[in-house]
């Protein structure tokens, strides 16, 4: 048995499948599991929680894991040790979410391309058709990951505190959320994940795309996104689509390519979900 997990710091969706890419299980599903976050132990109790896992731990041969918060040696390393002590008869293979991003969205093996993630957070690399490139090192939700969810909960949050949301907006805002400024402050400051919960806030985006002022918004993540991490391959940009992963972007599609066209540079293909193109990708590479 495989497994090809694609994690964020939401959710993490996990493929079982034989060598032949035939799927074994129902896709599973377990909270997002990010180790530059989460500690061990936590990291431990979301995958043990699931029964499903549980139950095959013993028959799995291979996991192939991406995911947020994988970028650097360290959380890398704890996340690998964790797996290898659950799955124990597994090799266990941890990459960051952004090679995910790249073999969802390629349509070769050997295509270059620009590939950008927004869904929880935001990232950007350069794929040259074999080796990954980035030259920003991200450093997390609070000061970086613009456009991704995170980062439209926090300017709604800020938008409707400082009054900058128009009146119908704001009282849409406070119908669907707890809006409380302790409420805000506990999942903010007191509980695990808060950039997972500042991305709950983004979907209201998207229920409310009629308004000027949510496309304003939206275009200006895009932007700041943009001249931040997609602009640091300029010279790419002339032969080089720019493909997209993630929810945000999925749902901002229109949006980016109007950003895009404003900017200068091509968009090629939007993938919601890159877990589908993993399980073709590393199937076919375990019969080479």
């Amino acid at each position: 048995m495989i497994l090809i997990v694609d994690s964020g710091s939401t959710k993490s969706d996990w493929i079982a499948v034989d060598s032949n890419g035939n799927r074994l299980l129902e896709k599973i599903r377990t909270k997002g599991l990010n180790p530059a976050i989460l500690p061990e132990k936590k990291l431990k109790k979301i995958i043990k929680k699931n029964e499903d896992l549980k139950a095959n731990s013993e028959q799995v041969t291979h996991i192939f894991f991406y995911g947020a918060g994988c970028g650097t040696e360290k959380p890398k390393a704890l996340l690998s040790g964790v797996l290898e002590e659950i799955f124990i008869n597994a090799t266990v293979e941890v990459n960051e979410d952004t090679m995910a991003a790249v073999y969802a969205t390629i349509n070769s093996i050997n295509e270059a391309a620009v590939v950008c993630i927004l869904g929880t957070g935001s990232n950007c690399s350069y794929y040259d058709g074999e080796i990954e490139h980035k030259r920003v090192k991200s450093l997390g939700y609070s000061i970086m990951d613009d456009a991704s969810g995170n980062y439209y909960g926090r300017q709604l949050i800020r938008d409707y505190y400082f009054n900058h949301m128009p009146e119908n907006v704001k009282i849409a805002f406070e119908t669907k959320f707890n809006v409380e400024d302790d409420y805000i402050k506990y999942n903010l400051y007191k509980q695990p994940n808060p950039n997972a919960y500042l991305a709950s806030f983004a979907e209201f985006m998207f229920l409310h795309k009629d308004s000027d002022y949510i496309i304003q918004l939206i275009k200006k993540g895009i932007r700041l996104f943009a001249t931040n991490m997609i602009m640091q391959y300029k010279d790419e940009l002339a032969t080089a689509p720019v493909h997209f992963a993630g929810s945000i972007a999925f749902f901002a599609k229109k949006e980016i390519q109007e950003v895009a066209e404003e900017m200068g540079f091509r968009t090629g293909n939007f993938e919601r979900r890159p877990i589908d193109g993993l399980v073709a990708f590393h199937t076919n590479n375990l019969k080479n």
